[in-house]
């Protein structure tokens, strides 16, 4: 029997849209808000009285969950909206949800939570709804009051028993409100153990969805459900709109491929222009941009200063394996035309990778410097549930995973061996000559000034003692 307050026809008040992440661990990810919540938030707020949107990162009193339940029935906050998003602290998340006030009527969503509907049911008893996949339409149904039977995407307690809805389908992008900045409780800055590193204040805008590539390990094209997300795109004069709305020096367009079409990124780099919109922006993107020059030249112009790319590897077997679709020497060639427009270019790789060496790894670092990368990171291959890698490692002999979009290990390295190559990439491509060139290289472009560094170094021993207190406690979690 559903509670009184999730019953069809009844009429929400006060929302409270939560992301509900904090600490070190995600401090990285604290730059940028939570999107996908955001959206969830700007579609209700035109049916309810109040939406409340808080993001515990930068909650610090409401990271206890007694205050955050007080806060909950003081404000009498009569539906909660909480997005799970990310395989990292999912315990710690879940014993949080679990402890929310139980008459509340409590509903989840995002990509964990969409991967994970069962087991949140059995983890937390409050929850009564689980959302899955893109929630905009589905959250607004919830809220009108709809009978909840008839709501696709939509998973929920009925009669002691959980019921699933069919699937939703992907929505028309011109259709969704996009973030309502006005609901935010704080700006969004580089913050590391309390310390504020920068006077630049950070945002994203989402163009587009989908991608039209197949590369093996990824699935940013699929939804959570295995959904192919066909490549859909907002009206430039959309993005216009919302860009009009920021406040933020540095935007993240937060695409898979802001390249996918150059004549739209022309068209809408005249439109920022034209404008005067005075921003530094920051785009994820191919390698093979390199091969639209004038759209890279209205970038530039436009206020685009840094590269997302993903490389993925320096050898052409792992590329073909990847399906990449491109080769060792079209990197080469594609980053030396993209140093030309002086952007800051910061490259991802994937190491552990199927008959992979130790040596073809650690080539990474050595590539990254021989191509003049501005910087790089790196992570293991991973299983995700519906990436053709996952089945590639079940059938090959000596690798596994733990878990459904885990890393993935084998019998020469496991995770001490992956460890340590970790950190000689690390250490091999850092070197003091690398960190001068991106100090210089960001206030070249604007990203950094001279206070930054100064701030930096006055909360020195601060940084160190957050660094000292975070690797004890993964010690003493791991032992």
């Amino acid at each position: 029997m559903l509670r009184e307050n999730v019953s069809e026809g009844f009429r929400y008040r006060h929302v409270l849209a939560l992301n509900p992440y904090f600490g070190h661990a995600t401090t990285a990810m604290g730059i940028f808000p939570p999107t996908g919540l955001e959206y969830i938030a700007a579609s209700m707020k035109d049916l309810v009285d109040k939406v409340t949107l808080m993001d515990l990162r930068y909650e610090e009193a409401c990271q206890d969950p007694e205050t955050l339940n007080a806060f909950i029935r003081d404000e009498h906050v009569d539906l909660l909206c909480v997005t799970i998003g990310w395989t990292a602290q999912f315990e710690t998340v879940c014993d949080l949800v679990k402890r929310l006030p139980p008459e509340v009527c409590t509903v989840v969503g995002g990509h964990k939570a969409t991967e994970e509907v069962e087991l949140l049911f059995e983890r937390c008893p409050n929850i009564d709804m689980v959302v899955r996949g893109e929630g905009e339409e589905t959250i607004r149904r919830i809220v009108r009051g709809d009978r909840l039977e008839t709501i696709l995407g939509l998973s929920y307690r009925e009669g002691g028993k959980i019921v699933h809805n069919p699937n939703q389908e992907l929505p028309s992008l011109d259709t969704i409100a996009f973030p309502d900045r006005s609901l935010r409780r704080q700006e969004y800055r580089i913050i590391q153990y309390g310390v504020r590193l920068s006077r630049h204040t950070f945002d994203t805008v989402l163009t587009t969805r989908g991608c039209p590539f197949n590369c093996t390990f990824c699935t940013f094209s699929l939804n959570p459900l295995g959904q192919k997300r066909t490549y859909a795109e907002r009206s430039v004069e959309s993005v216009i709109e919302e860009l009009k709305t920021i406040t933020a020096d540095v935007v993240l367009f937060s695409d898979d491929n802001f390249f996918t079409n150059p004549k739209r990124t022309e068209r809408l780099c005249d439109l920022i222009i034209e404008n005067g919109i005075k921003k530094t922006f920051v785009v994820q993107a191919r390698i093979d941009v390199a091969k639209h020059p004038r759209a890279l030249e209205k970038a530039r112009q436009a206020g685009f200063r840094v590269f997302l790319i993903g490389i993925e590897s320096p050898h052409d077997r792992i590329l073909g394996q990847l399906q990449k679709g491109i080769t060792q020497q079209q990197i080469r060639e594609s980053v030396a035309i993209l140093r030309g427009y002086d952007f800051y270019l910061h490259g991802y790789f994937i190491y552990g990778n199927l008959g992979e060496s130790r040596e073809e790894m650690l080539y990474i670092a050595k590539f990254a410097r021989e191509i003049k990368l501005d910087s790089i990171s790196f992570q293991k291959l991973r299983a995700e549930k519906f990436s053709p890698i996952k089945q590639a490692v079940e059938e090959t002999p000596g690798y596994w995973y733990d878990r459904v979009g885990g890393s993935v290990y084998s019998d020469t390295f496991g995770r001490k061996e992956l460890k340590d190559i970790r950190n000689h990439i690390r250490a091999d491509f850092y070197r003091v000559p690398q960190l001068m060139h991106i100090y210089w290289k960001a206030r070249r472009i604007g990203l950094a000034d001279g206070y930054d560094l100064l701030h930096a170094l006055v909360h020195l021993p601060r940084l160190l003692a957050g660094l000292r207190t975070r690797d004890k406690a993964q010690k003493q979690s791991r032992d």
